[in-house]
């Protein structure tokens, strides 16, 4: 397994990350102690999960994720051995999230709530990584390139919310500090400000990207490499879309989308499966497993930092754990960037 710097920290990460937003709801908990098991064995150091977990969100399993991890890190007593990222929820339209109805914000009192919520979940004394779910301002950050403004007087301003977690830095409940579904925008005034006012900087960007969505290579992958900013990749089998599993219509039993298809628009676009067919035929031609490429891919460019995988069966999670073990020849990159010049960012 490779290991790279959390930015300008000097925490060291595997550049597998594992993702667990399905345990508590599609995993139980022996499942999920038995990825985290594989996961661990075969190097992963780096577990992301979220106060909002697992998904889809709901008062009755909020939290649940933590909880299990929590639980398997109490029974092999090796909390100095891992990375935790979590994540606070930002703005959005769920008022059952916080005990008083209030709009979830990124605002100092709701920093203090959930970060002192996800410690108690976690059963820990500190987080490595606390990033900022999505952003405070009115903003699209789950399908679409364009960008659509709107003017808004009630948003929680960047420095207040730098100057809670440095705060929260010094006192030692948080190690470092990320962002998530970030524009390229974004990412920028927090890094401005954190120098400007001497705060503290953010280590990376928790964003989507894979084959069918590679939009963060435009503007915000400079910002990235010249920061020490580096990207978290989340979703880097698009919804487990890449695959195949989905092709033609199928729907198979047990899985995200036959479950919860109407929360997962953003794979399923006029261009998806075409795109999709090409790289699979690209995997056949080259010998590869088609899910270990698409992986790899991700793992390999110079702006990311480390590639959040998830699964819900076993088998699943060895085949994308054992992504780190193959190789991309130039060839297989040039086959890969000629699909997209053809189908650019289908699933933006």
């Amino acid at each position: 397994m490779l290991y790279k710097k959390l930015g300008h920290s000097n925490i060291k990460v595997s550049s597998i990350c594992l993702g667990t937003m399905t345990w508590g709801e599609q995993n139980n908990q022996d499942e999920a102690f038995q990825q985290m098991d594989m996961a661990f064995d075969y190097g992963v150091n780096f577990f992301d999960t979220a106060e909002l977990y697992p998904i889809p969100p709901s008062a009755n399993t909020q939290g649940e994720t933590s909880r299990i991890i929590s639980k398997w890190i109490n029974k092999k007593k090796n909390r100095d051995k891992l990375v935790i990222a979590d994540k606070i929820v930002g703005r959005s339209n769920m008022d059952w999230f916080r005990d008083n109805g209030e709009e979830t914000r990124l605002n100092k009192k709701q920093i203090q709530f959930a970060l002192d919520r996800s410690l108690k979940n976690l059963d820990t004394d500190y987080i490595d990584l606390y990033q900022l779910h999505w952003p405070d301002r009115p903003l699209n950050v789950f399908s679409g390139l364009e960008y659509h403004h709107k003017d808004s007087n009630d948003v929680t301003p960047i420095l207040e919310t730098l100057n809670c977690l440095t705060d929260f830095v010094k006192e030692g409940k948080i190690k470092t500090i990320g962002l998530s579904n970030e524009t390229a925008w974004g990412t920028f005034e927090f890094i401005k400000t954190a120098e400007m006012k001497n705060l503290e900087k953010i280590v990376s960007v928790q964003n989507p990207y894979n084959l069918l969505n590679r939009s963060y290579e435009v503007g915000i992958s400079e910002i990235s490499i010249r920061e020490n900013v580096g990207l978290l990749a989340y979703s880097p089998l698009a919804s487990g879309t890449l695959s195949g599993k989905y092709l033609d219509g199928k729907l198979p039993d047990g899985t995200r989308l036959k479950l919860f298809g109407d929360r997962y628009p953003r794979y399923r676009t006029p261009n998806s499966e075409p795109a999709i067919k090409e790289y699979i035929k690209i995997a056949k031609k080259f010998n590869l497993d088609v899910c270990q490429m698409a992986i790899k891919f991700c793992e390999i460019q110079p702006f990311v930092t480390s590639v959040i995988i998830g699964a819900t069966k076993m088998d699943q999670l060895e085949n994308n754990l054992k992504s780190h073990e193959i190789k991309l020849d130039d060839e297989v990159i040039q086959a890969i960037n000629e699909v997209q010049l053809i189908y650019s960012n289908p699933c933006p």
